[in-house]
């Protein structure tokens, strides 16, 4: 058997990092992680707990440490969180245990994808469209250093329904470098 290096798929909240990643590791029968939901798991505490309790730096340092014990799985796609590459040296560590995947949407696609689940989003819950819309121009920008580091700029723009998803797949399987800029 080949040996795979784990596939890293990052960008920001709702641009589509578990939807593609689920469906790209079915099609490639690799497993898929999401590394938020494999912090829960491990914690059985959901995220927005772990922050209340430990605060940012405490669930970051939880973070590095489940994404160090993830990369070292072979045939896996990584689905991990927004701000994961962001901190410590997460995005080096990536870069040289796997591939890096940086999903892309347009504020508009994450703006509306967020206004329609916002329930599920403790960050965007009771916001209005202006401040989604704000928030979401602001963590692009502030991220972004970090995202374009990915080997791979890919679009995540159509992942609204069973077709599209497949059509995004296999776009990527067989391009494997659409980028939005």
């Amino acid at each position: 058997m080949i040996e795979r290096r784990p596939l890293f798929i990052i960008g920001y909240m709702a641009c589509g990092k578990t939807t593609f990643g689920r469906a790209l590791a079915r099609k490639l029968n690799m497993q898929f992680i999401d590394l938020d939901f494999y912090i829960e798991q491990r914690f059985r505490k959901r995220i927005p707990e772990i922050f209340a309790e430990r605060g940012e730096e405490g669930f970051r340092k939880i973070e590095r440490n489940l994404l160090r014990e993830v990369g070292e799985f072979e045939n896996v796609v990584i689905s991990c969180g927004g701000g994961t590459p962001c901190f410590f040296d997460n995005m080096d560590y990536m870069s040289d245990h796997g591939k890096t995947i940086w999903l892309q949407a347009s504020e508009n696609r994450i703006t509306e994808r967020l206004l329609a689940n916002s329930e599920n989003r403790p960050l965007m819950k009771g916001k209005s469209k202006e401040e989604i819309e704000k928030t979401v121009a602001e963590g692009l920008a502030s991220r972004k250093p970090f995202y374009s580091r990915a080997e791979i700029h890919f679009c995540g723009e159509y992942l609204e329904d069973r077709r599209q998803i497949d059509t995004t797949v296999e776009t990527f399987l067989r391009t494997g470098n659409i980028c939005l800029d």
